[in-house]
């Protein structure tokens, strides 16, 4: 696998554990020191791993057992040597979000190291 499917494979991972409300799929897919910072319409939200993969398990029923949208769309990604920049877009929770993603690469494993996001409608 070259570095863009591994990055693309990472992605599946994120997004499979957000619509599946699945802590553990979230913590796979981020760096262990990673920040999920960005606006949702009720203002700034910034969260720890932790915090994070905690406000995605509590999506009960998860967005899959609801029977939502799911859609997942990389529009960019970007890599310099053991770091890439990407962006998606993805159907989330009723909305449509833009995320940009910092990635780092470490022993051969690429994990989202930032994210941030934004709510497009």
């Amino acid at each position: 696998m070259n570095d863009n499917q591994k990055i693309e494979s990472c992605i599946d991972l994120y997004y499979e554990g957000c619509c599946e409300s699945d802590p553990e799929k979230i913590k796979q897919a981020f760096d262990k020191n990673a920040m999920i910072s960005g606006y949702l319409p009720d203002g700034l939200h910034e969260m720890n791993l932790d915090e994070f993969a905690g406000f995605v398990e509590a999506q009960q029923p998860s967005p899959k057992e609801k029977g939502d949208e799911a859609f997942l769309e990389i529009l960019s990604c970007e890599i310099v040597g053991n770091t890439a920049i990407v962006q998606i877009r993805e159907a989330y929770l009723g909305m449509v979000f833009i995320d940009s993603f910092s990635f780092l690469k470490k022993d051969e494993t690429w994990r989202i190291y930032t994210k941030l996001f934004h709510v497009e409608s």
